[in-house]
């Protein structure tokens, strides 16, 4: 009981590799260029806030409106097959929907926040104490951060080519992510 590292540690590599911010460069550069700027500080505290109340509320949130856990899965699989379509064939789908700063949507939810994490901080829920979980959170929200922070110098240090090719490359990856996310939920619902 109690802060135990034995558990911050896994809890921690297991959100980071969720949330994936270096594989999500790319959209970040690209969000930034569509709206002129993203506000680091507010996408990190709205995805914290997300993270951290879906530890206590989560579950009961989705059972209150009649979700389970699987649907909520298989949902947030397709927006991220969504934005990974977008990345991979440089087409814009959500092109009514880009609001005057990215940093809530898409940035927070669903590129951080998103299905991927919370449904992981579900599963991290029943093997982890919630102290734990929660400061796993924190430390990644602070990496998220500087990611956010730096994605000028980043874009800077790669250049335009290197966005492009990049960009692609973690197009692919978000997409067999949403995939994975979508096949390993898909049977529970089909079993219902």
């Amino acid at each position: 009981m109690g802060i135990d590292f034995k558990e911050i540690l896994p809890a921690t590599m297991i959100l980071f590799a969720v949330v994936d911010i270096i594989g999500s460069i790319p959209m970040i550069i690209d969000l930034r260029q569509k709206v002129g700027h993203i506000q680091s500080e507010k996408a990190s505290i709205v995805s914290a806030i997300i993270m951290i109340a879906f530890v206590f509320v989560g579950e009961s949130i989705l059972t209150v409106i009649g979700i389970d856990v699987y649907s909520f899965a298989v949902a947030g699989s397709l927006v991220l097959f969504a934005l990974a379509l977008e990345m991979v064939l440089g087409i814009t789908l959500f092109k009514d929907d880009i609001p005057a700063s990215a940093a809530v949507f898409p940035l927070a939810f669903p590129l951080i926040a998103g299905a991927g994490s919370l449904t992981t901080i579900l599963a991290l829920r029943s093997e982890y104490e919630t102290i734990n979980i929660v400061i796993a959170i924190i430390v990644n929200i602070g990496i998220v951060y500087g990611v956010l922070k730096s994605s000028v110098k980043i874009e800077k240090i790669i250049g335009q080519n290197g966005i492009l090719i990049v960009r692609k490359i973690f197009g692919v990856i978000l997409l067999a992510i949403s995939v994975k996310l979508f096949a390993s939920n898909i049977p529970y619902l089909l079993n219902q």
